[in-house]
């Protein structure tokens, strides 16, 4: 039960103000609230899993390959950027089922939330907490104190999403991946 405390506390502290929250918000404007959320919980699960296995069985062992998980991430966001834009195009038609397709929405943001938390300090924090307390309750606690963290930023997005025009919103969430993508690949090349 301690380290499900812990690690709640810890890795929602950690959360705040973090890129993921600025994520959360941004895909809380584009699709509906119960997906994103859907897709937060599945990936940060699975992300902090690993976390807790790797802080468990090899702790700091990860850290020598932070760089190249902080570029391909880069690399990713590029991509998201990218496709973010490339939506502009299609019709309105398109853009509705889009919006409706469930499916879809909890892939791209799992996905996102996926690559976006490797090699960070949520991911990193999970890690240490692992090495010191037991690995269920680390892993239930960060998962908890993500997924309540993001759902801040979630509620957030919802209600802006409902006063922001759809193409602001678009270039926003793009210029966001972008800038994320080249932080996590100037990280990587070690410029930061």
């Amino acid at each position: 039960m301690y380290a499900f405390l812990l690690s709640t506390a810890v890795i929602f502290v950690a959360e705040l103000g973090d890129k993921s929250q600025l994520m959360a918000m941004t895909f809380a404007t584009r699709y509906r609230v119960r997906d994103v959320l859907i897709g937060i919980t599945a990936a940060t699960a699975l992300v902090h899993l690993a976390s807790v296995g790797i802080g468990y069985w090899v702790g700091d062992a990860f850290a020598d390959s932070q760089d190249t998980i902080a570029i391909v991430a880069g690399v990713a966001f590029l991509a998201f950027a990218a496709w973010t834009l490339r939506g502009d195009e299609l019709t309105e038609a398109e853009a509705n089922k889009a919006k409706s397709a469930t499916g879809a929405a909890i892939l791209a943001v799992g996905v996102a939330f996926f690559l976006a938390e490797l090699g960070d300090k949520t991911m990193l924090a999970t890690i240490t907490l692992a090495t010191q307390e037991g690995w269920l309750g680390t892993w239930i606690g960060s998962t908890v104190g993500m997924v309540a963290a993001d759902a801040l930023a979630i509620v957030v997005g919802a209600v802006l999403g409902r006063h922001l025009p759809e193409r602001v919103i678009k270039y926003g969430a793009a210029a966001l991946f972008a800038i994320f993508g080249l932080v996590l690949i100037a990280e990587g090349l070690g410029w930061f």
